[in-house]
């Protein structure tokens, strides 16, 4: 290998390598939190589940919100 295609070799190899540790810098600091809303939202949603169903096991709120909802679209049923 000729030193002038040696020279372009090591140039292209020390800009693709500042490129990639660039790229790998800017996707480390912003991120790694990516996607961690959605479990946190899945996490709400779990303990409102669990809330519920504890409610709904040991009161009558499962009935009531049951005859509340049934009432209520009786009602827009018979209105119109």
């Amino acid at each position: 290998m000729n030193r002038w295609a040696l020279q372009r070799y090591t140039n292209t190899e020390l800009w693709l390598r500042d490129r990639l540790d660039r790229i790998t810098t800017r996707l480390t600091a912003s991120g790694g939190d990516r996607g961690q809303t959605s479990f946190e939202y899945l996490g709400i949603a779990v303990v409102i589940a669990v809330i519920i169903g504890v409610l709904a096991g040991t009161t009558d709120i499962g009935n009531t919100v049951k005859r509340g909802i049934t009432r209520t679209i009786n009602n827009i049923i018979n209105a119109g």
